[in-house]
């Protein structure tokens, strides 16, 4: 029988022994609870626990290796950041992030709240269902979360402790390699391209070479620009969602990096839940979806201003046209980053459901390259993001040009 004293991966005939052992007061000593594993991730195992009266939580362990490779070897520590990464969410953004009642450092678990009242927002949008709340709570989120952590509103030298305590090697090299490096040369040989648009992507992506000097230019700001408290992950497949209420979840990836790059992975995976319903013939959740992706930026952008001229502390991010000029930045890298992260759930070895599963070769076909020109667009010209139109258009355009 394990005493858990010693690191092991479990598996789901260990998980009630060791809420037991950890939590004893949250079953009760008479209670038989089961567990489930229901991890969706290519990183941890996610465990959840019942005891058939309805009361039930969540056990997610650190494992060693990706789940998707063996070969990928990876600190567990990634599970203390994502832990304390959402009590420091909790704080900014209060109930849209799930609450984690224990952090384990030997076994690298995490045990938190249940939302199995909630659905994958990424499952929930391949239905073709719609989120009349998402566009302004995903806004709050962003804005509480990352602006509350950039040198504008956070005293610098208690930021500069927290960028020390976040930092988060392993997994950002992950990032830089599979968003900002392979996705355009396949130089490690692992992105996965059907056959049918292998032409397409040599043209449009591996022999670009001014496509190639944007995306190093974007890889090398994400590793140095130490902007804000990133979610790091910010997909749809991060957010758990319900007709009334948002949770955004599995923070492992974060680190202090540049804003845009959680606001753009946002409306990629919008673009690829449109690319969903459009293959689909689903015009009406098209529409949804476009006005949500949308109201994002520009939700995003209003509330930002007025936060920054609310809370501002630093002297001279009071100057008059400063939060203008910095918000601007903020959604020209938007646009970028929702380039980059088109880019590689299209032809990068961490692919979408939402585009795999779109039955019939061409229309699959279609939706990526799609992907790609809206991507390039995106890269190629981001200085000219300004509001959340600009997003739209540049999605449209892709789509009249396949």
């Amino acid at each position: 029988m394990p005493n858990f004293e010693t690191y092991f991966l479990m598996k789901e005939s260990d998980i009630p022994l060791y809420i037991k052992t950890k939590m004893p007061e949250f079953f009760g000593s008479a209670a038989k609870v089961t567990a489930k594993e229901i991890g969706d991730g290519n990183l941890n195992y996610v465990y959840r626990l019942a005891d058939g009266t309805g009361k039930s939580i969540i056990v997610k362990q650190a494992g060693v290796a990706l789940r998707i490779s063996e070969k990928m070897k990876i600190s567990t520590d990634r599970n203390r950041i994502e832990s304390e990464i959402l009590l420091l969410q909790a704080k900014y953004a209060g109930n849209l992030v799930p609450k984690i009642y224990q952090y384990d450092t030997v076994m690298c678990a995490c045990i938190m709240e249940d939302l199995s009242d909630y659905q994958l927002m990424r499952y929930a949008l391949m239905e073709h269902k719609t989120f009349p709340r998402f566009a302004d709570d995903i806004s709050t989120f962003m804005v509480n979360t990352l602006l509350s952590t950039t040198d504008i509103i956070m005293e610098h030298k208690q930021k500069k402790e927290l960028v020390k305590s976040f930092i988060n090697p392993q997994l950002c090299e992950i990032t830089e390699d599979l968003v900002y490096t392979e996705p355009y040369n396949d130089c490690n040989k692992r992105n996965i391209v059907n056959a049918d648009l292998l032409g397409f992507v040599k043209k449009e992506l591996y022999n670009d070479t001014a496509l190639h000097l944007e995306a190093a230019k974007l890889k090398f700001d994400f590793m140095n620009n130490a902007q804000a408290l990133l979610h790091g992950d910010l997909h749809t497949g991060s957010i758990f969602v319900k007709g009334d209420s948002t949770k955004i979840f599995d923070p492992e990836f974060a680190f202090f990096g540049p804003i845009g790059y959680d606001a753009g992975n946002v409306i990629a995976n919008l673009f690829f839940a449109w690319n969903n319903g459009n293959a689909g013939g689903d015009n009406k959740f098209c529409e949804w979806v476009l006005k949500t992706a949308c109201d994002v930026i520009d939700m995003f952008k209003e509330k930002s201003l007025r936060f920054i001229k609310t809370n501002a502390t630093d002297v001279m991010a009071k100057t008059s046209g400063f939060a203008e000029y910095y918000i601007d930045a903020i959604i020209a890298d938007t646009a970028a980053c929702c380039g980059v992260e088109l880019i590689r759930r299209t032809v990068g070895m961490a692919q979408v459901k939402d585009i795999t599963t779109i039955p019939g070769k061409e229309k699959r076909l279609r939706a990526e390259k799609i992907n790609i020109l809206c991507a390039k667009n995106c890269i190629l010209n981001r200085t000219k993001f300004k509001t959340g139109g600009d997003f739209i258009s540049a999605l449209k355009t892709a789509a009249s040009q396949v």
